[in-house]
């Protein structure tokens, strides 16, 4: 009897223990890197979430580094989702500035420059390759961000987060895996997602670190041997990298650098979970189809974890468990400020541009200026580390600064069927101290357009920041009608157009996206044209001198994606100038005019609005509106001695790339309005068909009187009319353009252009 109740006994022990063993088993969860595929780790973790399966450890790879972070950092699969498809996440990937925070105020002129090449006089005119395709700014401040709160809460101790977290990067140098158990939990995720030649590597302790998934691209192997779980489920995307190709550099890239081995899950009792997702490495344009990718790939394997995992969580003790956890969390308030990399004068100066007054920043006010420095010219890169500082009660902020090359070398220009090809070539000199300063010249060499501008930039990071910018500039157009060939030119020039100003300007932001310009200086504008267009080689032209002097305001806003073929944002320009001088003209041999010799005084106001209406989707619509009006003020009117010489006078209204190589005098006035509408139809982001239309009214027509002088028409006597069809494809270098043109009343109507490059120029003195 004693020994039946001795089996029975024993028999309830082992039933015991493996009742207990089954609800006692501790759940591991493996995120593989891969890449935008990676994304399907959230619906993975949603799945799971939803069936009440527990997660007690996890970690990952690359993009599972940053999924599992989050997760770990108490953020729910729905939350990640959220962020994941928000516009932020899409900036985070593709290296882009907010547009809330992109700061006009620092843009430089446009130019016709593709390239750039950044040199060093420090040293042996050192030049080094770009290590990165995407600026980290916005994915640095993002990890910090949405990680220090939690690393802070759990003490820098990634066993103490919201649940037990480990990544893993790779240290080149070594040729060896770095695993993560502590320290700052935005670092450490930052080093994991560090994709060669995609984002610039970072260094930690003194290793730099690249992308995990160089040498261990699916941690189970640190899963089971730090975390000791009972099971591991894996989700695995890294299957999904396509195979070398002979054509596609890229395919060879990731096969070299992602180790596919160990995709194994380390442990007796694991599961694999392998999501379909075809979306290349970088194309994060779908994350949707990721997402549910993964959550239908889980769900498939559903029964079967739960099969083999006896546990269940609780939904009201999670959330309880993440309640409690965020409440630990110290709010992200900034209070000292460390910059390393910098001098004592550069060091000023960043403080300067990051505005920090009084003992603490809150996040709010802290963002807006650091990305106004993340965009400064002068700074080549900031790595921002916040640590909690317990005694304050707020965060140190660490900044591992470097400074920008000294010299930027550009190039670039313009290639067309017709003649207005052109070179561009441009050099800037940047010095760093307790203020910015730059030096630059550029120059324009082609048939049409010639320039050349030198130009200094003073920066004062002061409360109220300003810059002072002195500049010369000459240019020279040359328009002529004789010729649609790149060279040749049969005849004496028909028009030539000079201008030479030095200027001196004061400019300051009013908000992140507009700047206000107020300036003046003195300017001589010569022109040299034939009243008549019949003229011989022996002919002589008239010579028009216009010697002024003129102060000018203006107000800019300008969100707009490119500096030519835009088709997102804004551009409004409010614009003001006053001049006064004397013109002197000398008739050639074709004219019947005296030389005249006159003092003109005037103001001249601009208004111009360019604003896309859709920032998404295939079909984008935009609105163009301008209006111009010249005031004279003093008796006389200000008509110059002959019509032609009033024409070039005039403003123009020169919306469409070509229109702005081109003499038209119907589109020359005084006062006039003008609308466009613009269609645009884009494929995948690359190729654009443009197609737009525009109205221009001009108030009282300049009119060509018989003896070549000029009056005025009666009010809105003719309205012109501009329509243009283009196909636009933008390349890394540049916009590449085929365009159909129409120009109403214009002895040829049509035209076409082909052009590569930039149809860009100085400015004029009267701009």
């Amino acid at each position: 009897m004693k020994h039946i109740f001795r089996k029975i006994f024993c028999l309830f022990i082992i039933v015991f223990y493996l009742i207990t063993a089954a609800f006692s088993q501790k759940v591991g969860v493996v995120l593989s890197g891969g890449g935008a595929s990676g994304l399907a780790h959230i619906g993975v973790l949603k799945a799971l979430e939803e069936n009440h399966i527990p997660i007690d450890y996890v970690n990952g790879t690359s993009i599972g580094a940053f999924v599992a972070a989050m997760y770990a950092s108490g953020y729910t699969p729905t939350q990640i989702e959220t962020i994941v498809l928000s516009e932020d996440f899409n900036n985070w990937v593709y290296g882009n500035i907010d547009k809330k925070f992109v700061y006009y105020f620092k843009k430089k002129d446009n130019n016709a420059s593709w390239i750039s090449l950044k040199l060093s006089l420090d040293t042996t005119l050192q030049t080094n390759l770009p290590t990165n395709l995407v600026s980290p700014a916005p994915i640095d401040f993002a990890l910090m961000e949405s990680m220090a709160p939690a690393g802070a809460a759990a003490n820098y101790n990634f066993d103490s987060l919201f649940i037990p977290f480990r990544c893993v990067a790779a240290d080149i140098e070594s040729k060896s895996t770095v695993v993560f158990k502590s320290g700052d939990l935005a670092e450490a995720v930052r080093a994991s997602i560090s994709y060669p030649f995609y984002l610039k590597p970072i260094t930690v302790e003194g290793k730099l670190l690249f992308d995990g998934g160089i040498y261990n691209n699916f941690p189970s192997n640190v899963m089971y041997e730090q975390c000791f779980p009972d099971i591991i489920i894996g989700s695995n995307v890294s299957g999904n990298v396509t195979h070398p190709d002979e054509d596609n550099l890229l395919s060879q890239l990731k096969a070299m650098l992602i180790n596919r081995n160990n995709q194994e899950v380390q442990c007796p009792n694991g599961i694999i979970i392998e999501p379909k997702v075809g979306s290349s490495t970088f194309d994060f344009s779908n994350p949707k189809a990721q997402i549910d990718s993964g959550y239908v790939a889980a769900n498939r394997q559903i029964e079967n974890i739960k099969s083999r995992i006896a546990r269940r969580s609780d939904p009201e003790m999670l959330n309880a468990k993440r309640k409690a956890f965020f409440s630990k969390e110290p709010a992200l308030v900034f209070g000292d400020i460390f910059i390393d990399g910098l001098k004592e004068g550069q060091s000023g100066y960043v403080r300067g541009v990051l505005r920090k007054k009084g003992k603490v920043t809150p996040l709010t006010k802290f963002k807006p200026a650091y990305f106004r420095l993340a965009e400064d010219d002068k700074i080549k890169q900031i790595y921002p580390k916040a640590k909690f500082n317990p005694q304050k009660g707020n965060y140190d902020l660490f900044l591992k600064m470097k400074k920008e090359r000294d010299v930027v070398a550009e190039m670039g220009g313009n290639i067309s069927n017709r003649p207005i090809s052109e070179i561009f070539a441009a050099f800037e000199y940047k010095y760093l101290g307790n203020i910015g300063i730059s030096t630059m010249v550029n120059g324009y060499f082609g048939k049409l357009y010639a320039s050349a501008q030198a130009k200094m930039r003073f920066d004062f990071p002061f409360t109220v920041p300003f810059y002072i910018e002195p500049m010369i500039t000459f240019n020279r157009w040359d328009f002529y009608n004789s010729s649609n060939l790149f060279f040749e030119d049969v005849k004496p020039a028909y028009l030539i157009q000079n201008d030479q100003y030095a200027y001196l300007n004061l400019a300051m932001p009013i908000s992140n996206k507009d700047k206000l310009v107020v300036g003046g200086g003195i300017a001589k504008i010569t022109d040299e044209y034939y009243l008549s267009p019949s003229f011989t080689i022996h002919d002589t032209a008239d010579r028009t001198t216009f010697d002024m002097i003129t102060a000018h305001m203006s107000f800019e806003r300008n969100t707009l994606n490119r500096k030519q073929y835009a088709t997102q944002g804004t551009y409004f320009g409010l614009k003001a100038r006053y001049v006064q001088g004397e013109e002197y003209t000398k008739p050639g041999s074709t004219s019947t005019l005296p030389p005249s010799r006159d003092i003109h005084e005037w103001v001249q106001f601009k208004i111009l609005y360019d604003k896309y209406y859709k920032q998404k989707g295939t079909i984008r619509m935009g609105v163009y509106a301008e209006g111009v009006h010249i005031q004279s003020l003093n008796s006389t009117n200000i008509f110059f001695n002959n019509y032609t010489a009033t024409i070039l006078s005039s403003p123009a209204f020169q919306p469409i790339s070509e229109s702005k190589t081109l003499f038209q005098p119907n589109f020359r006035a005084h006062t006039y309005i003008a609308f466009g509408l613009k269609n645009i139809i884009t494929f995948k982001n690359t190729i654009d068909l443009r197609i737009e239309g525009y109205y221009y009214q001009p108030y009282r027509q300049l009119e060509q009187n018989a003896d070549n002088s000029t009056s005025y028409s009666k009010p809105f006597l003719r309205r012109y009319l501009i329509g243009s069809v283009s196909l636009v494809g933008h390349t890394p270098i540049g916009p590449l353009s085929a365009s159909v043109n129409y120009y109403y009343q214009e002895p040829k109507p049509f035209s076409f252009l082909f052009h590569f490059g930039y149809i860009l120029f100085n400015k004029k003195a009267t701009d």
